[in-house]
């Protein structure tokens, strides 16, 4: 007998507790409202932390991600031709296959301008989050949209390497949404509707129970090549919801922040700097309530003075009353060594979790460059190497190989020739190595400058491969950017005629203002007042006088 849906789901969630547990410990200490608990209630109070530097971190982390991973203003990948391919056909040339990638790059245009319109950046942004405070979350690539599935709504199982395998995920929809035979609520008839079985745990009210609100439970599972899926309102399979798609094009992606061997789900950012975080959390509520404390006034009388309690509480700003400075003294807490303390152990953990969650610091001094900052910042962004890895293979390439997919389907954009051209992911781990080799590339041509000299530079290094290497660096695409060297040396060619020619009329004007030039002129005067220069009749010159073959010799 096939197993339903919602028996296999708790069955499976066995295994989510320790993790949805430690979730909702680091969700507390961060951003409380990613993870909330069991039974809580739309629109109930959430715990507030005493600290905000684990939610300044959480968005901090989230926000370096999505512009690594997804750049503004830039593209993520590349449709790249494959040149070992292309080398085959003799009838592609430079000239065509610069036309090739000018296309190639307008579809990528065409592509970004779809996903710009969609809120995909923003449900990204949100599954960075729960990555970081979590180190789960299920990401469903629609047609339209996408939408995140915290850990607590959805169920993974992996084979040995990892690899996922199943999928269920859980969802309260209301019952009028659904088709005419699940609209009615049902009666439990003395049983409990949500039991998975006799023998399995219990949920709800047990008994006869009517709800307007349905749990569907989605299952995907991955079986002959295919993942295969369909939905289940209780214990029943809704029709039309069974569907297909290649193994290669998976619409549901089940990221992880940490890969654990052996464990489906799993471990998040926060979770590495709990302890951290924890001690934090004590600390500065001690240090507020502390504070308050110490912010509390209170005067004491002495029994035996002549002030008295209520004159010195009705007392106005300036106001006169009779006693005794000595009579009168105000209570102190008189820990400021120990608050000295406790403030120096939080500057501490906050520098320890600032640079965990790559907040920038800059240090602070008049003699700071850009170069010190720059220099920061990519020691920082390293850091990430590893996550970048991950989220490279399990997020980037399905969603982009997914999204293509659409587009094709839709007639959006052209079929990609098989074998031919390939989308190339460029953002990520990538982008990461590309900033090296930047820096690596400067490092050389400083050492190269300082060791030989301008001079040997220009002679020993090619500018123009010197400049495609720091654009490719850079992510910079130099289609029709760099000139190539055929039309340097046209431009080189041109030049040197224009300076030839500028040359020969500088010496003509020298030439016509020596003492001979003169006398030409002045010949040339002569001749024009006395009936016109030679050869020009008809225009004032001599009637049958022809102007000499050759000029006259000076």
């Amino acid at each position: 007998m096939k197993e339903q849906a919602s028996s296999r789901y708790q069955s499976l969630a066995t295994d989510r507790q320790d993790f949805l547990d430690k979730a909702r410990e680091c969700a507390e200490l961060t951003l409380p409202y990613l993870l909330v608990n069991d039974g809580h209630a739309s629109g109930t109070k959430l715990p507030v932390p005493w600290q905000s530097l684990g939610a300044k971190g959480v968005n901090v982390l989230a926000s370096k991600l999505m512009l690594s991973l997804f750049p503004v203003n830039t593209s993520f990948f590349k449709l790249q031709i494959n040149d070992a391919e292309i080398a085959g056909i003799p009838e592609v040339t430079p000239e065509i296959k610069s036309e090739v990638d000018l296309s190639l790059s307008k579809m990528e245009r065409i592509i970004m301008q779809q996903i710009a319109e969609t809120s995909d950046r923003i449900m990204l942004h949100a599954a960075m989050k729960h990555l970081i405070v979590t180190g789960n979350v299920l990401i469903f690539v629609g047609k339209k949209a996408l939408k995140v599935y915290p850990i607590d709504r959805y169920v993974v199982n992996r084979d040995g390497d990892g690899n996922v395998i199943e999928i269920i995920t859980k969802e309260k929809i209301h019952r009028t949404l659904l088709p005419k035979e699940f609209q009615k609520p049902l009666m439990g008839d003395g049983k409990d509707i949500n039991a998975p079985g006799e023998d399995g745990p219990k949920f709800g009210t047990t008994g006869a129970s009517k709800t307007e609100e349905a749990e569907i439970f989605t299952c995907i599972k991955l079986q002959d090549g295919q993942w295969k899926w369909h939905q289940e309102v209780d214990d029943k399979i809704l029709p039309g919801s069974q569907s297909s798609t290649p193994k290669n094009l998976p619409m549901w992606l089940a990221l992880r922040w940490n890969v654990v061997d052996s464990e489906p789900y799993g471990r998040g950012r926060v979770e590495e700097f709990l302890g951290d975080l924890k001690s934090l959390e004590g600390l500065m509520q001690s240090m507020v309530e502390g504070s308050a404390a110490a912010a509390k006034v209170v005067f004491t009388v002495s029994p035996s003075s002549t002030c008295k309690p209520q004159s010195l509480a009705r007392a106005q700003n300036g106001s006169i009353i009779v006693g005794r400075p000595d009579d009168v003294s105000v209570i102190q807490v008189g820990k400021t060594a120990d608050f000295r303390t406790v403030m120096e152990m939080i500057q501490e953990l906050t520098r320890r979790l600032s640079d965990a969650f790559l907040i920038l610091n800059v240090r602070q001094s008049e003699r700071t460059t850009a170069s010190e900052v720059e220099i920061v910042r990519q020691e920082i962004n390293e850091q990430l190497a590893g996550i970048y890895g991950n989220l490279t293979t399990d997020l980037l390439k399905p969603y982009l190989d997914k999204k293509l997919a659409i587009l094709q389907r839709m007639k959006t954009v052209p079929p990609l020739p098989k074998g031919l051209v390939s989308p190339i992911v460029v953002a990520g781990l990538n982008g990461i190595g590309r900033g090296q080799d930047k820096v690596a590339l400067m490092e050389f041509l400083t050492a190269a400058s300082q060791g030989l000299g301008p001079e040997a530079i220009m002679q020993y290094i090619s500018p123009e491969e010197f400049l495609k290497r720091l654009a490719a660096a850079s992510g910079i695409d130099t289609l029709n950017l760099i000139k190539d060297a055929s039309t340097m040396e046209e431009e080189a060619a041109q030049m040197q005629q224009q300076q030839v020619t500028s040359s020969l009329i500088n010496q003509a004007g020298q030439l016509a203002k020596s003492p001979i030039g003169e006398q030409v002129v002045n010949g040339i005067q002569q001749q024009a007042a006395q009936g016109g220069i030679p050869g020009q009749q008809g225009q004032g010159g001599i009637p049958g006088q022809e102007a000499p073959e050759t000029p006259p010799q000076i």
